[in-house]
């Protein structure tokens, strides 16, 4: 279910013309229901998020408002307002209430953790896999190039070693683990004033809660990374 988020109104000084009260009543209508399928459906728990907003000069910060921020438009607003695995609608809708306009950020580590790679790569690794039957979890692409592979959790802090024995450890790949701590902005935020990120393939009630360990699509992925360097 798509919707998009209006921008956060004023923080650090940043302002923006505010949307009709109408229209900000369904885009937190909206919010809600997807942070609660999120939450309710997946089994994921969500944080609010950062975004990139517009300046009065055309350009475009953060809106935690901190200069120089390290990941402006893609990073936590405030981790205690998690809304936690299992939370319902009216949990959803309370939370965002708060933090109205933030994007939708799940944390990385817990229910899975993510093999990244470049879009590019991600597409045709994606193929490959899906051709030779590979158990697969939800994929997503984010506009800044780079497609997320959920997988199940530890693979981060497990990818040297699972490189090294399928022996890949000395091969220069365009590709890594995101573990404990990280999050990925979830569709259909936005991610850093770039544009929404999207499904490459949607959680389903198969691998949403139980994603596939990181060794089944280590190898293509790999093998597609190296593939893709070469050329």
């Amino acid at each position: 279910m798509g919707f998009t988020i209006g921008a956060i109104g004023s923080l650090g000084g940043i302002r923006e013309f505010p949307p009709r009260r109408s229209a900000r009543r369904r885009d937190r209508s909206a919010a809600a229901a997807t942070v609660a399928e999120y939450t309710a459906r997946w089994g994921w728990p969500v944080v609010p998020g950062a975004r990139a907003v517009r300046t009065a000069d055309g350009g475009a910060e953060c809106s935690c408002g901190a200069r120089g921020c390290a990941a402006p438009g893609a990073h936590p607003l405030d981790p205690s307002l998690e809304v936690p695995a299992g939370a319902t609608f009216a949990d959803a809708a309370a939370a965002w209430s708060r933090v109205p306009g933030a994007a939708l950020l799940l944390p990385v580590g817990r229910a899975f953790d993510v093999l990244e790679v470049a879009e590019p790569a991600g597409h045709r690794a994606l193929v490959r896999l899906e051709r030779m039957g590979v158990p697969l979890g939800p994929v997503a692409a984010a506009p800044h190039g780079r497609a997320w592979f959920l997988v199940a959790p530890g693979a981060a802090a497990q990818l040297p070693e699972l490189l090294y024995r399928m022996g890949w450890d000395d091969a220069a790949l365009d590709l890594r683990g995101l573990g404990d701590g990280a999050h990925i902005t979830a569709p259909p935020s936005d991610f850093g004033g770039l544009g929404p990120v999207r499904w490459l393939r949607p959680p389903a009630p198969e691998s949403a809660g139980r994603p596939p360990q990181a060794r089944l699509l280590l190898g293509t992925l790999a093998y597609v990374c190296h593939r893709s360097a070469s050329r």
